[in-house]
């Protein structure tokens, strides 16, 4: 089955990195193992993992569901259960499901820092129609 995944690594609880692919371009176990290589070393917000950190991460995995296109985020967005997809141009960005719930924000904090942030524009973009959004949920595996 070929579906959209992220691989997110955390040390000591803090983010270490974080890859996926929204569109599928792989089966799902080959997805994953080539995400979890992507997060381990090529986050460019991060130095590659070493083998001296490996006992220190913790792994987690979301499997995702297709995206979906939506006209009005006030009323289709369900905080802590849908992702969402920004796009503008060549503009874009997106936040895993549990990032509002692991940052409590609410949608216009959410929304403004995916915006912002993550998409590169301004962050009230995704309130005047410039640009297209898409939620999706994620089934989520990860190391307790």
């Amino acid at each position: 089955e070929k579906r959209g995944v992220f691989v997110t690594l955390r040390k000591n609880g803090e983010l270490r990195g974080c890859i996926g692919l929204i569109e599928p371009v792989s089966e799902l176990g080959s997805g994953i193992i080539e995400m979890a290589k992507a997060t381990a070393f090529n986050d460019s917000r991060f130095s590659p993992l070493t083998k001296e950190e490996l006992n220190k991460i913790e792994i987690e995995i979301s499997v995702l569901t297709p995206p979906q296109k939506i006209s009005d985020p006030e009323k289709e967005i369900d905080l802590g259960k849908h992702g969402v997809i920004v796009r503008s141009g060549s503009h874009s960005g997106v936040f895993l499901p549990q990032v509002a719930t692991e940052t409590g924000w609410d949608l216009e904090t959410f929304m403004g820092q995916l915006c912002s942030q993550k998409a590169g524009l301004p962050a009230n973009c995704w309130k005047n129609g410039s640009v297209t959004i898409y939620t999706f949920e994620a089934q989520v595996f990860e190391e307790k």
